[in-house]
């Protein structure tokens, strides 16, 4: 798997949205898979304040601790107004510095589980410590192809 560096600035999101654990994940209780189908069926990328609605992305913020804990999963798009629009969700994203992983390409549901065990195994040996401020996949046209997609993802560090 790739890694590089990357710094962002602040955004605002807005989407779909659950608080959930990866435990939870990993059972038929998931919250995730619901949310994509709830993504598809509202047309994000049609209402007026999307910006760039090419890309999606899946953030993971509001931690109640670290990896074991709570967070809230929001998937949507970049975001341009304050407010969502009512059944929607607004989260923002700090500016941060992220190390960046770009998946394998495979299927989705697939590759995006493995590039996670990767990143936590690359945590665990790295001199960077998760920042736990907000972390998110990014989709684009290499990733809506469920059978053959690639995501980056990318996750805040804390600054030395």
């Amino acid at each position: 798997m790739e890694t590089s560096f990357a710094s962002k600035p602040a955004m605002n999101l807005v989407g779909v949205s659950a608080r959930t654990t990866n435990q939870r994940e990993i059972g038929p209780d998931g919250a995730i898979p619901r949310l994509w189908n709830d993504f598809f069926a509202a047309e994000l990328s049609r209402i007026d304040g999307v910006s760039e609605p090419h890309l999606t992305y899946v953030l993971y913020t509001d931690y109640e601790s670290d990896v074991n804990g709570a967070y809230t999963v929001l998937i949507g798009h970049a975001w341009a107004k304050e407010t969502a629009p009512e059944g929607l969700a607004v989260e923002a994203v700090p500016q941060a510095r992220y190390v960046v992983f770009k998946s394998e390409r495979g299927p989705v549901a697939r590759i995006v589980a493995e590039a996670w065990q990767r990143i936590w195994a690359w945590f665990e040996t790295s001199s960077y410590e998760r920042a736990y401020t907000g972390d998110f996949e990014v989709y684009d046209a290499r990733g809506f192809d469920p059978g053959d997609a690639e995501v980056e993802i990318y996750v805040a560090i804390r600054e030395a």
